[in-house]
């Protein structure tokens, strides 16, 4: 079978470092289809082109593979300063000179617009989905001298059970838990929300596939007892389900006796104070809320499918339960208008004792419905590449005015946290002091 090297190409490291957790279930697959394999992060190596030299000498691969896992930051006040593709051709470009092995691009950003990254990154191959089963099959073609087109698809969705288990390298998850303290782990792919900006059904389909839970925390059991993690991040879309996919997995946590800290990202809605009480027994440390807006008018502008109430209901439950949670809010998009700017800015003092993370403006990507209405009211059109950030604001709001108002509001607030860049130099700051974990949750904490 073929040397296949994986090599991760994120080097965004805020609000603090993730661990490259696509790859290592690529990994996994490629072993059990019976190649090699070796697994490479730039940023476990401190971007040190000499390290990943060496080991493209001594493995000799006979296909290298990459995994981008973001097009960019999603910032609109960022700039060019948050778009990542320049670097990741960069790199490409560099290790071409260094072997002439097929390159192949997969990973979440290259699914959402695999076309025109393949073109811009110059690369040989992309794998659109997952490639669990794409990627050996495309390798396999290769190999035996077909000529597959240059983006390989799956043939049809995993179910939970086929999901390959993470297959963990110990140097890089070590310079992870020495950075971050976090490990990462999935428990479902998919989301049947319709969040009018989200990609996530377009990537992973529009219906939760789960894996089996006793299967997700025989994860957690071997990152505890093999690497000594003692904290992780689910990176699920959406953590909570409609069919207690979440409680099982907690359930099967407090049955074994496992010590672990965990915490994962919130849809709020249809979470009680029971079973959230559930959670915090099985190591639930602190709730990332998707809440996303705080009216009624712009909740649905933005298709959340909840109220404000679901949004100050599961507040109040972790305000009474003390743990900590940060609300995600998104000001300027659909339906925003001067009036329910206002009313969102007041509402922010209803989520007093959290985190709240501020944003102007989304980030338009195709597939999603903000694509479909930023055409149909000539904010782009069919010929605009969004390769590069495009942001959709709503035409009923001034930007500017609206972001002067949001720094205002946030202003000697340690727990508001705006432009996102502010929040970025806050991590960092933190970081620099030998904080560990997720950071924010820090923030609640007296001064």
């Amino acid at each position: 079978m073929s040397r296949v090297l994986l090599i991760s190409t994120n080097l965004a490291t805020t609000p603090y470092v993730v661990y490259p957790l696509g790859m290592a279930v690529i990994a996994r697959a490629l072993n059990d289809s019976g190649h090699q394999v070796e697994q490479f992060d730039i940023l476990a190596a401190e971007n040190d082109t000499e390290i990943l030299k060496k080991m493209i000498a001594g493995f000799n691969p006979d296909f290298i593979c990459f995994s981008l896992r973001n097009i960019d930051n999603t910032d609109s006040l960022s700039g060019d300063a948050g778009w990542y593709l320049e670097q990741a051709r960069a790199t490409i470009a560099e290790i071409k000179t260094l072997n002439p092995a097929p390159t192949i691009i997969g990973g979440p950003a290259f699914s959402l617009m695999p076309e025109a990254i393949l073109e811009y990154l110059e690369a040989d191959y992309g794998v659109v989905g997952e490639g669990e089963e794409a990627l050996p099959r495309l390798l396999d073609e290769i190999r035996s001298g077909k000529q597959p087109p240059a983006i390989a698809k799956g043939v049809k969705p995993l179910t939970g059970e086929q999901f390959a288990t993470p297959q963990f390298h110990p140097d890089i998850l070590n310079f992870y838990r020495n950075r971050s303290g976090i490990a990462n782990l999935q428990s479902k792919r998919g989301c049947p929300h319709h969040c009018h900006y989200c990609t996530y059904p377009e990537l992973e389909g529009h219906r939760f596939r789960r894996r089996p839970p006793a299967t997700v925390v025989d994860d957690i059991e071997y990152l505890i007892e093999t690497h000594n993690i003692d904290t992780l991040f689910f990176v699920d879309s959406v953590f909570n389900d409609n069919q207690g996919h979440h409680l099982a997995i907690a359930e099967e946590i407090l049955n074994r006796n496992l010590k672990i800290r965990w915490s994962a990202f919130f849809r709020p809605a249809g979470l009680n104070l029971k079973d959230l009480k559930l959670l915090q027994r099985s190591g639930l440390f602190a709730v990332e809320s998707g809440s996303d807006a705080l009216t009624e008018t712009t909740l649905k502008g933005l298709g959340k499918g909840f109220s404000l109430n679901d949004i100050f209901t599961t507040h109040k439950f972790c305000q009474e339960l003390k743990l900590p949670i940060a609300h995600y809010l998104i000001f300027g998009g659909p339906l925003e208008t001067p009036v329910t700017l206002a009313e969102g800015i007041r509402n922010l003092d209803k989520l007093d004792g959290g985190v709240l993370f501020l944003f102007s403006g989304l980030r338009i990507l195709p597939g999603t419905n903000l694509y479909q209405r930023a055409l149909q009211e000539g904010v782009i059109t069919t010929e605009t590449s969004l390769l590069r950030p495009t942001y959709y604001a709503s035409p009923e709001i001034d930007s500017e005015i609206m972001n002067q108002k949001l720094t205002a509001a946030c202003k000697g607030r340690r727990q508001r946290l705006f432009p996102p860049t502010d929040a970025l130099e806050r991590m960092q700051i933190m970081q620099r002091f030998g904080f560990k974990g997720i950071l924010w949750d820090q923030l609640v904490q007296p001064s």
